[in-house]
Parts: C-alpha cells; structure tokens; sequence
C-alpha cells in the first residue's frame, strides 16, 4: 500500500524547527480514498514492514519517505527526492 501524506503535526507546535520531531502525519491512499493519522513511530513501523509513504508538491512529482536513525537511536522519517535527502515533510502544512 502507498500513501501520501498531506500534514505533519510537531511537538509543541514548532512546525518549521528541524529539531523538533514530527509527532504525527496525516495521510492518504489516493488509490481507494482510505485515511487517517498516525504517529511517528507508526508511520517508521509501516515502511519497515515494506509500506510507501511520499509527498506530493503541486506538480506532482512525489518525494518519497524512508526511515533514519538519529545519533541517540531514535527513529524519525525524512524525504528523498532527485537522490537527494530533502524537508518536504516541513514545507506541508500543520495538521489541526
């Protein structure tokens, strides 16, 4: 299953702050209307067990999320796109 994900909810608002993990994603199964929210850690847990989640921007070119590891253990997910590591997941708006 792929899902596009269309918000990111942070900790304690700061939305734009790099520093500040994303506490939940809203996503979106374009393919049969599916959605919902997860946490972090969900969303780690679905593209280990081999689940694909993107981005979309207005042209629809898609970057897609993978699964990184900070220096302390803790998972995160961040975007690539053009083979590159990118913020997509920070220019989406805040999720209410």
């Amino acid at each position: 299953m792929a899902v596009r994900i269309t918000c990111i909810k942070k900790d304690n608002g700061h939305h734009f702050n790099p520093h500040e993990a994303i506490e939940s994603l809203r996503w979106w199964n374009e393919s049969d209307g599916d959605r919902g929210i997860c946490t972090r850690l969900e969303m780690v847990k679905f593209l280990e067990g081999k689940g694909v989640a993107y981005v979309k921007d207005v042209y629809g070119n898609k970057a897609y999320l993978f699964v990184r590891e900070s220096a302390n253990g803790n998972k995160f997910v961040q975007t690539h796109a053009d083979g590159k590591i990118t913020n997509n997941l920070l220019q989406l708006p805040e999720c209410n």
